[in-house]
């Protein structure tokens, strides 16, 4: 079609397509830098060398530009703004924090595995409200982290490094001296008669990183059980009736709750080795429910529910750092 032709049908002006037409096929010519235009108040390089001086002389070295600043205004002598003092103090880094600001180290993130009963325990303390407003009851408890078992419960009116000493003792004489102990960086965890007992006992002491409440998380989640539970009370009238609910608590959680990160068995059949057993006697039952109803099961396997764990980790590493630990204990 002519150009002619489709101006009349677009109604758009022949020599306006021209126009359009040839700019765009036209090559486009390269952008002139423009050149950066010095503001007309920038300094010389031999100002700032001499503001430099100044700042850096034996009478303003230890002081801060603000004062600096004061002092010259003091005494009919304009430098410079405060800024500027800043920036060129900045280019010839001479800016940083001059207080001692105490930098910690980083702390070791705790990686904790189980196998069996027995190996790690984890303990904590949790607030129980008392009667009235502000009084609260200690509730020391500790567990088992394969079984999930809790091994020992006390509750006391306060938090003391000696009676979580206590605490272990007891558990130690009934249940066994685990390999290591975890906890969180509380007062009675770090304690002098706490790191005193583990250490004789060659006991490994593990702790949490600070602030950081995951790294406790199988007595993190008795707590939540304990305290969403329906029979929990909102305060309770004595010292007493707390040791005995919590008593209660344990008995029920270790001897009746079906617990899903052991397979649906209770702590108590894990941690005296029943759950073997009771696995067994679970695929029977479903192997005859399999012969007698074939259309409602769709494999032969093993609900992975009912599955006891082969590990249970507290930060359990990498993939790669996990598969190197494995094959160096397979060299050794």
């Amino acid at each position: 079609m002519s150009t002619r032709t489709a101006s009349a049908l677009t109604g758009v002006v022949r020599s306006t397509a021209v126009r359009h037409r040839t700019a765009a096929t036209a090559p486009t010519p390269p952008a002139t830098p423009t050149p950066a235009v010095e503001p007309p108040n920038k300094l010389t390089a031999l100002e700032r060398l001499r503001i430099l001086e100044v700042l850096n002389s034996d009478r303003f070295v230890d002081q801060a530009p603000l004062e600096i600043y004061a002092q010259l205004l003091d005494e009919g002598i304009y430098l410079c703004s405060v800024s500027t003092m800043y920036r060129i103090l900045r280019e010839n880094a001479q800016v940083n924090e001059r207080r001692r600001v105490a930098r910690h180290p980083a702390k070791a993130c705790p990686e904790l595995v189980a196998t069996a009963p027995r190996q790690v325990y984890s303990w904590d303390i949790t607030k129980l409200a008392g009667p009235v407003k502000g009084q609260y009851f200690d509730a020391y408890v500790m567990i088992d982290i394969y079984s999930r078992y809790i091994v020992g419960v006390h509750v006391h009116a306060h938090e003391s490094g000696v009676l979580a000493r206590e605490l272990m003792e007891q558990i130690f004489a009934v249940h066994g001296i685990p390999q290591v102990v975890h906890a969180d960086r509380g007062t009675s965890m770090t304690s002098k008669s706490v790191a005193t007992l583990l250490a004789d006992l060659e006991v490994t002491r593990s702790h949490s990183r600070p602030r950081v409440s995951n790294d406790n998380p199988y007595s993190e989640a008795v707590f939540k059980t304990l305290k969403y539970g329906p029979g929990f009370p909102e305060r309770f009238g004595s010292l007493g009736a707390a040791r005995e609910f919590m008593m209660q608590f344990a008995e029920w959680y270790n001897h009746e709750h079906r617990h899903s990160g052991i397979g649906l068995h209770t702590p108590a059949d894990v941690h005296f080795g029943l759950a073997a057993g009771k696995a067994a006697d679970r695929r029977q039952v479903l192997d005859a429910a399999r012969v007698q109803y074939p259309h409602r099961f769709g494999t032969t396997a093993l609900p992975k529910i009912l599955a006891l764990p082969d590990a249970v980790w507290i930060n359990q590493p990498a993939e790669d750092s996990l598969a190197a630990v494995e094959a160096e204990m397979t060299v050794a």
